[in-house]
């Protein structure tokens, strides 16, 4: 139920504009054609910004125990070529937004996961969303 909550009241604060960043970034790449491999990425964590809370954002190598090509060297390349056109201004509106909710004593929980996001934004490829049930979180 604290989820629930939380995660409406993140709309409120910012998630749900975020979200529609995210998922703008994806269409961007989806309809450059070239940048379909960073779309996907950009669709899952959309979707993780628009409801975080009780959910996690893990490396895929290290929830599988193995690489794959997003989390090796290409990966990294691709994170290099995400920042330049997506990466700074997702993490630029999210360290906004985490400015804005900690100004007030509720909205701090808020402005850490804007951080984690912000975070996230600069090396999206490579990542997943899970539950934290799933970690034993």
């Amino acid at each position: 139920m604290l989820r629930l909550i939380l995660n409406v009241i993140w709309l409120i604060l910012g998630g749900f504009w975020m979200a529609l960043g995210w998922w703008l970034a994806g269409l961007v790449m989806v309809v450059s054609i070239i940048g379909i491999p960073w779309a996907r990425a950009a669709f899952v964590l959309g979707g993780f910004s628009l409801w975080p809370f009780g959910r996690e954002a893990v490396r895929r190598d290290v929830l599988r125990g193995r690489g794959d090509l997003g989390t090796g060297c290409l990966g990294m390349l691709a994170n290099v070529i995400w920042i330049v056109f997506a990466g700074f201004w997702l993490m630029l509106g999210h360290v906004l937004a985490a400015v804005a909710n900690a100004v007030t004593i509720i909205g701090i929980p808020f402005a850490v996961q804007h951080i984690k996001l912000a975070l996230i934004a600069l090396a999206p490829v490579g990542q997943t969303v899970v539950d934290k049930r799933e970690l034993g979180l």
